[in-house]
């Protein structure tokens, strides 16, 4: 692997740091990375973010396809060069924002569901997980390396003040695992912290299944938005537009002490307390 740094150099072109841009230099962490995604000879990727191609091209020697996702447009002629001169993999480059990813028709284009694989920019990072957990149903896991914190966040129990909305919500839609620490040293340009990568296996089945997802993501939104708050409360305060007396009966209904905060609700839980919900408000309409 040829280091970013001297390809970017002589490309002149200078890391974004509004993008968030800090590309993988050690081919030893990119080989970790494409062996724990497990990928077999016919397996398809969506790679979230090519940079450079220190991981698009170890992933196009293990995978029937690689689709990679590059929104600077900058890169792509750099891509293109190191996936010519070190790789004779089939790798689709696509100059995109990976936000704009649609699952049902990548699944109808290759009729797989594939795997994703990238270094995700923190700036991106939240709304890239949303684009994964509603496309999940076309997408079977995902490997990807995200700065520590956000990666504590992720993988947090209830009760922990690191657990958060999207936790709850990703905890709703797969199993997620702590893979690999990767120190800072590994990127360039070096950022002031490290980053981990982390398993996301969508083929989940929820302990509570919700009646209707949208709208437990919403329960889950309100609930975090006061996150000070007690649940009651910050049900009553939401988007959701619920009395104080409703917010409280529902749930009472649900069997949660309407003095928790959302911190503390499992993901069982959500699911149980937004079917409580939504039956109810059904039946008042």
């Amino acid at each position: 692997m040829i280091s970013p740094k001297t390809y970017l150099t002589a490309s002149n072109i200078r890391p974004a740091k509004k993008m968030g841009q800090n590309f993988l230099k050690e081919p030893g962490i990119a080989a970790k990375i494409v062996l724990s995604a497990d990928l077999q000879p016919d397996d398809v990727v969506v790679e979230i973010g090519a940079g450079t191609g220190s991981l698009t091209v170890p992933l196009a020697g293990s995978a029937k396809t690689v689709a990679a996702y590059e929104k600077d447009s900058r890169l792509i002629p750099l891509l293109r060069d190191v996936i010519r001169r070190q790789t004779s993999g089939d790798v689709i480059i696509i100059n995109e924002d990976f936000l704009k990813f649609d699952g049902v028709s990548f699944y109808q284009t290759y009729k797989r569901k594939p795997v994703v694989v990238g270094n995700l920019p923190y700036n991106i990072s939240s709304q890239a997980l949303l684009v994964l957990i509603s496309n999940r149903a076309y997408i079977r896991r995902a490997v990807l390396m995200f700065q520590e914190e956000l990666a504590d966040r992720l993988t947090a129990s209830p009760g922990n003040k690191a657990y958060g909305r999207i936790t709850a919500m990703l905890r709703y839609a797969a199993d997620i695992k702590p893979l690999l620490h990767v120190g800072p040293d590994c990127f360039y340009p070096k950022p002031g912290v490290g980053s981990m990568v982390v398993g996301v296996d969508f083929n989940k089945i929820p302990t509570v299944k919700a009646d209707n997802e949208d709208f437990l993501f919403k329960v889950i939104k309100a609930a975090f938005g006061q996150r000070r708050k007690t649940l009651k409360n910050a049900l009553a305060g939401s988007e959701l537009r619920l009395s104080p007396d409703f917010a409280q009966k529902m749930l009472e209904y649900a069997g949660i002490d309407s003095n928790r905060r959302a911190e503390t609700l499992s993901e069982m839980e959500f699911a149980e307390l937004s079917n409580v919900i939504r039956k109810h408000l059904d039946q008042e309409n």
